[in-house]
């Protein structure tokens, strides 16, 4: 009998049908994501580089988003399940949520990253009360936050450890800064050390090259910045709390989806078994957002 071949997945990634007034973060100079950006485009990318499916994460505020995404989803089978959007402090949280059903919705995010007072935004009661409810009910909450603001989340990841938090883009390392400061880098590793320290707290290797300076170029001093974030999540998080995403399209800004993938590839081979590449690429993901092949 063949050996049951190890899922792959892509766990973060955007869809959307572009309008500026609906995304006011993609600027003047990101002409690549001033488009529609829809599965027909981004499924040839998966194939050829063996993965299975994705996990669709929101990228902008509004129940609209999820109803946007969890149609694609119906609608894709290589659209494993997706991270929306609610207002979570909402005293109607329970019927919100109730509304979508189960079928591909795993969990919830918001850009805590734009919040004027992150700390303050986390610690709201109704948000609390809310987190405690989908976690109860086995929901995921994907946390989105700049390197700068990773101390404001640790009290919030603390708190909620009743199912599993994760962390995008490795806390948004300031690669940029790793250029010219070498305490920038220090600072994010002690931060992302605390973090990890918290078991049901995992992460996504994703959105890293974007962090560097990409608008003058990537150059291999960035890419040697990335290995070492790279390496500093696998040392504080361990090779099971690990997630591969490419966040494309965002991506697209600094790297090709074959760069991005081929980077973190290469650099998996050199450092985990088989066993914990499988893990990076589809197992970890497979788990904490309840994913059944």
């Amino acid at each position: 009998m063949n050996a049951k071949k190890p899922l792959r997945i892509d766990a973060h990634q955007h869809f959307w049908h572009y309008r500026s007034e609906d995304y006011p973060w993609i600027g003047t100079d990101m002409d690549l994501l001033a488009q529609d950006r829809l599965p027909y485009q981004f499924q040839p990318l998966l194939e050829a580089h063996g993965l299975h499916a994705s996990i669709t994460v929101q990228a902008r505020a509004g129940r609209d988003e999820t109803a946007f995404l969890l149609g694609l989803a119906r609608q894709d089978r290589c659209i494993a399940g997706v991270i929306g959007w609610e207002d979570i402090s909402s005293p109607e949280l329970a019927e919100h949520v109730e509304q979508w059903g189960r079928n591909k919705l795993l969990g919830f995010r918001h850009q805590i990253q734009d919040e004027t007072d992150p700390s303050a935004f986390l610690a709201q009661p109704q948000f609390n009360e809310g987190i405690r409810w989908l976690q109860d009910r086995q929901y995921v909450y994907d946390v989105l936050v700049h390197e700068r603001q990773l101390s404001s989340i640790q009290a919030f990841c603390a708190r909620h450890d009743k199912h599993w938090l994760v962390l995008n883009h490795l806390g948004k390392p300031a690669l940029k800064e790793f250029r010219k400061n070498k305490g920038a880098f220090e600072r994010w590793r002690e931060e992302v050390r605390e973090l990890a320290a918290m078991p049901h707290v995992t992460c996504k290797l994703s959105g890293l090259v974007t962090e560097a300076d990409w608008m003058r170029g990537l150059c291999l001093r960035d890419f040697d910045h990335i290995l070492l974030c790279l390496n500093t999540a696998l040392e504080f998080f361990g090779p099971q709390r690990l997630m591969f995403g490419s966040d494309w399209p965002v991506c697209l800004l600094a790297a090709s989806y074959s760069k991005v993938v081929s980077v973190t590839r290469e650099w998996a081979q050199t450092r985990l078994s088989v066993t914990e590449q499988d893990a990076l690429w589809g197992e970890t993901s497979a788990t904490v957002y309840g994913l059944t092949s």
